[in-house]
């Protein structure tokens, strides 16, 4: 693929997320749609009391509108109608898309129950899983029926076929990573420069494998988080909130499964399974010991507490991200080329 067109769709998103800002903050100012910090977390914390909240909007529209220009785009620089692109291209597309909007609604209810009815335990847990649960289905249907493979491809070792144990297994995958990145987001601008270096080792990886069409997609969610990033960074003048964080999560798991390197989910996404694990190491630990592993959980807290700063604790993660990312496009190209 021209590298033309993964300039242009990457530019374009990051220029329109960071120009809604312009719009977007004012007006959640105006509904006072801000954040209540609770007391659990570190002192500090409490004067991001009343930042606005649901800021993910500005990178879910770009990318949004970038994927879907990216793609007709290339089928424009193809010579082709919308019915000669590559079979399922545009139906894959729109159900990586679909599933990562059908999250960013759940995150959306939570923020909502949040901040316009004042309720700050948000969405009820058992509801929200029950939703997750459906659009992870309703996802692996769609795939299903797009005849995805079954088969587990490990670089240099080879493929294990599944079969239909495959979509269990996927669907654990799925509700666990799009809950992990939801946990990064705890400290300004961590959760947007982690999925930004993800998402770019990611459309490498699809570069390489020649899949265009999601190249685009996930070269719009890079820039969508680099202008985002422009108002999250320490101190944050907005939040992605679950809204974000939740749409975010449903492009992590789009990107693996679209591509056929499942393994790279956890490889790439090293950051958000420290997250979910140090939570869950905590969570066990307390209740079967009454003893806490970290300071706080998530781990981000407990260099947060140990005193690192939000900058330091974003840069260490980052790095992490790109060391593994930087494996993960190593191998595939490794394995693409052999």
């Amino acid at each position: 693929m021209p590298f033309w067109i993964n300039l242009i769709v990457t530019i374009l998103s990051a220029l329109i997320s960071a120009g809604i800002g312009f719009i977007l903050i004012p007006y959640l100012k105006k509904l006072k749609a801000g954040a209540h910090i609770l007391e659990i977390g570190p002192r500090w914390q409490k004067d991001k009391e009343g930042t606005p909240l649901m800021g993910g909007f500005m990178f879910i529209l770009s990318t949004v509108f970038c994927s879907l220009i990216g793609y007709f785009i290339i089928l424009k620089y193809r010579g082709a109608h919308l019915l000669e692109a590559p079979e399922n291209a545009l139906l894959k597309l729109l159900a990586g898309l679909g599933a990562a909007l059908g999250f960013m609604l759940v995150g959306f209810a939570d923020d909502y129950i949040k901040v316009v009815k004042k309720r700050n335990k948000g969405f009820d847990a058992k509801a929200k899983s029950v939703c997750q649960a459906v659009i992870v289905i309703l996802y692996l249907i769609a795939l299903r029926l797009l005849g995805n493979d079954t088969a587990l491809t490990i670089p240099f070792i080879g493929e294990w076929e599944l079969g239909w144990f495959y979509y269990p297994l996927m669907a654990v995958a799925i509700y666990g990573f799009v809950n992990a990145v939801n946990l990064t987001d705890g400290v300004d601008g961590l959760c947007g420069s982690v999925t930004l270096i993800y998402s770019a080792c990611f459309a490498l990886v699809f570069v390489i494998i020649n899949d265009w069409e999601y190249a685009a997609f996930a070269f719009s969610l890079c820039g969508g988080c680099l202008g985002f990033l422009v108002w999250n960074l320490h101190p944050a003048k907005v939040f992605m909130g679950d809204t974000g964080s939740m749409f975010l999560g449903g492009c992590v798991v789009a990107f693996g499964l679209a591509s056929g390197l499942e393994i790279l989910i956890p490889i790439i996404g090293i950051i958000y399974l420290t997250e979910a694990m140090s939570d869950v190491i905590q969570i066990g630990s307390f209740k079967l010991r009454h003893k806490r592993v970290f300071k706080m959980a998530p781990i981000h807290h407990h260099f947060e507490l140990s005193g690192w700063s939000e900058y330091k604790i974003m840069f260490v993660f980052s790095g992490i991200t790109l060391a593994a990312g930087a494996l993960g496009v190593i191998l595939t190209a490794l394995y693409s080329f052999k």
